[in-house]
């Protein structure tokens, strides 16, 4: 009776809406036309993982999650996950983002997204009434420099970019105030300005200097941008079907199952099946958000804030580098790109918020801190 009672608690709703993009993804992925369907059986299996990893965690007592030791370990142990990678971890494409496990491999990055967003919450909701003071907002920008560092020196110059975009959301949601926004913008400029200076390695210029003219160098740094928009404009409003895609199909689509699976989702489906497909997104992110709001303390509110924001951050990076809107940084799709570590982390996400959801009566006073600075 008590596992009944729980699953009335899930939401549905939100669960539901992934599942069309859990399938357009390995839909997707069947058209690519292996012999073997080597990504589609794969994403099958992550996806079975994260979706036990998400009931698993859903119908657990997550109140140790209240605790700041316990935070402050969790972000410490992704954090020297990935200096251990920055140290030793081998080198795929140019980057070195990936710890090899035998035949798997994980991407520290995710986690350390979501060990971020629990940080943030957790500080952010024992100053709610501080937060006029800019010293928070500047310790609180500690936290996210650290790794934002380690993932930007891989280098994964699109993870660090949304751990960034991470912080900026959450203290927005925070209750910043006009004068200190202004400031925190003004610092952001200042801060970009130093990074395409002295920090931007030459590729990565040429890759932003492709974005405004990719037919500057059309067979090398544009080569992404140009293949993915002529994918994107080959759908026409309802597309090729599936199995034609030819950009995906023919190879000349780089990446199709990851970093341009919307490129080759909207040649086979079109602008209406693409509209389709942001549209359940977007169904997601309000479920999300108004789990948030129905929470009685600030931790989960400002935890939902944050999973808000990383959902929609890497969906908006990958549409608009598949569409040439942005440059090519290389994040995943949510839910519908190939890979466990992005999947299964999005999953242990969401099954966090569903506990804190499902618990939300027994949360609301949160367990004594023996960190007093977080």
């Amino acid at each position: 009776m008590l596992m009944i009672g729980n699953l009335k608690k899930i939401d549905w709703i939100m669960l539901l809406s992934i599942l069309p993009l859990l399938v357009a993804g390995l839909v997707t992925m069947k058209s690519f036309g292996s012999e073997n369907d080597y990504f589609f059986w794969r994403q099958l299996i992550w996806i079975g993982a994260g979706l036990a990893v998400f009931f698993t965690l859903s119908f657990s007592d997550l109140r140790w999650l209240y605790s700041g030791p316990v935070l402050v370990l969790i972000y410490f142990l992704t954090n020297a996950l990935l200096l251990f990678l920055l140290m030793f971890g081998d080198e795929t494409k140019g980057a070195a983002s990936w710890i090899r496990l035998g035949a798997f491999s994980a991407e520290p990055s995710e986690l350390a997204k979501v060990a971020l967003i629990l940080i943030l919450a957790k500080y952010f909701s024992r100053r709610h009434i501080e937060i006029a003071n800019i010293r928070h907002i500047i310790i609180s920008g500690f936290y996210m420099l650290f790794p934002a560092l380690l993932v930007f020196m891989q280098p994964d110059l699109g993870s660090a970019a949304v751990i960034g975009i991470l912080w900026l959301g959450m203290v927005m949601a925070s209750g910043i105030s006009k004068k200190h926004f202004f400031i925190l913008t003004g610092s952001v400029l200042l801060a970009s300005a130093f990074l395409w200076i002295f920090v931007l390695a030459p590729y990565q210029k040429a890759r932003i200097y492709s974005f405004l003219n990719p037919y500057l160098d059309p067979l090398g740094a544009g080569y992404h941008t140009i293949q993915s928009k002529i994918a994107v404009g080959a759908g026409g409003l309802f597309g090729r079907g599936i199995g034609f895609g030819s950009q995906s199909r023919l190879e000349f689509l780089p990446e199709h199952q990851t970093d341009f699976v919307f490129a080759a989702f909207a040649e086979e489906w079109g602008f209406f099946g693409s509209a389709l497909l942001i549209a359940f997104f977007f169904l997601v992110v309000w479920r999300v958000a108004r789990a948030g709001f129905s929470l009685s303390d600030n931790f989960g509110r400002l935890y939902a804030a944050g999973l808000s924001v990383l959902l929609v951050s890497q969906f908006f990076i990958h549409v608009g580098m598949n569409t040439g809107v942005l440059p090519i940084t290389g994040l995943p799709l949510p839910f519908v790109s190939y890979g466990g570590s992005h999947l299964i982390t999005l999953f242990v996400a969401l099954g966090i918020l569903a506990s804190l959801k499902m618990k939300s009566s027994f949360l609301a006073r949160e367990t004594p801190d023996i960190y007093p600075h977080l």
